[in-house]
């Protein structure tokens, strides 16, 4: 769903009475800061709601919204960041303004609890979706049509979308500008963000040792910086485990802890990502920018490109030249 060049995509979120801020500013300093670092027209965020008037939020100050369930129903993109309770249903009204956004051809988005406002409108039901994992059992429970999964980042429906919650909204925020300007404005907007340009949406949500302590010499991290610099290379378990200094299974073992994915995934979605400009911006063959970032054959590069990106190398490359 690329934006249009002479018009700005809407994106609405709600907001509601008691809500925690951490998701919803994820959404504002995604969609709602100026970008002059980009040269595409930005988004027009709208923050709605269905109460009136002042609203508190968790840490002790009030919000207001300028839209209400109109304005939210109608937005190119819908996002439900949170429910007020996860054990009730959402009130009518955002059901149904849910079901209108949807039938209209919104792409309508969750992060955290929010799926569940999006399984009460029967959005979810015979998809596989996510939320917090901390919300999982009690998402499969309530809504049985749903195919929950709950140790990813987030599940790209194309048309819905679902996230994990806290930090994850931020992965879920940047895939939405990849998926409408490409990799390098995505990777323009995480670098102000100073965070890491792109998490898979199947990379685990729990990791056990998530942080390496300060001025620890990590093992993991070295044979991760030495792969980044030998993409184009064919790269092993045994190799990346040597840069370490590791035994392979300990090795593995270490990575996946640290990582929440195998070494090999992990190389392989980096490949992928290292294609994005190349497709975007260049004008080689699709078999030749398959090559330069490793895969070893044309047919493998569009099997995980595909896999990863829900689209073809070619069909990316008309989307976002």
């Amino acid at each position: 769903m690329p934006t249009s060049p002479s018009r700005r995509h809407t994106v609405s979120v709600l907001v509601f009475d008691g809500m925690a801020p951490f998701e919803l500013g994820t959404v504002v300093e995604v969609f709602g800061l100026a970008r002059p670092e980009v040269d595409v027209p930005w988004y027009d965020l709208r923050v709605c709601s269905l109460e009136r008037g002042p609203m508190r939020a968790v840490g002790g100050f009030t919000m207001t919204a300028e839209h209400g369930l109109d304005a939210f129903a109608s937005a190119q993109t819908v996002l439900v960041v949170a429910v007020p309770d996860v054990r009730r249903d959402p009130a009518p009204e955002v059901v149904a303004a849910l079901r209108e956004a949807h039938a209209r051809g919104a792409r309508v988005v969750s992060i955290c609890s929010g799926a569940f406002a999006l399984a009460a409108a029967g959005l979810l039901d015979g998809r596989a979706a996510t939320t917090h994992w901390r919300y999982a059992d009690l998402l499969r429970r309530r809504y049985p049509k749903v195919r929950v999964t709950p140790d990813v980042l987030y599940v790209d429906g194309d048309d819905v979308l679902t996230g994990a919650g806290s930090a994850a909204g931020l992965d879920m925020c940047l895939h939405l500008v990849r998926k409408d300007h490409g990799a390098r404005i995505a990777n323009a907007v995480a670098r102000r963000l100073v965070v890491p340009p792109h998490r898979e949406g199947g990379q685990a949500q729990f990791v056990a040792a998530p942080v390496t302590p300060p001025g620890e010499d990590d093992p993991v991290a070295r044979a991760m910086t030495w792969a980044l610099a030998h993409l184009a290379e064919p790269i092993t378990v045994e190799w990346m485990s040597r840069e370490a200094c590791l035994a392979p299974r300990t090795f593995i073992r270490h990575f996946s802890r640290q990582t929440g994915t195998s070494p090999l995934r992990w190389v392989i979605g980096q490949r992928v990502l290292a294609s994005l400009p190349l497709l975007e911006e260049g004008t080689a063959p699709i078999e030749r920018i398959g090559a330069a970032v490793g895969f070893e054959s044309p047919v493998t590069f569009r099997h995980h490109f595909t896999r990863a990106m829900k689209t073809s190398p070619s069909a990316y490359r008309r989307t976002f030249r």
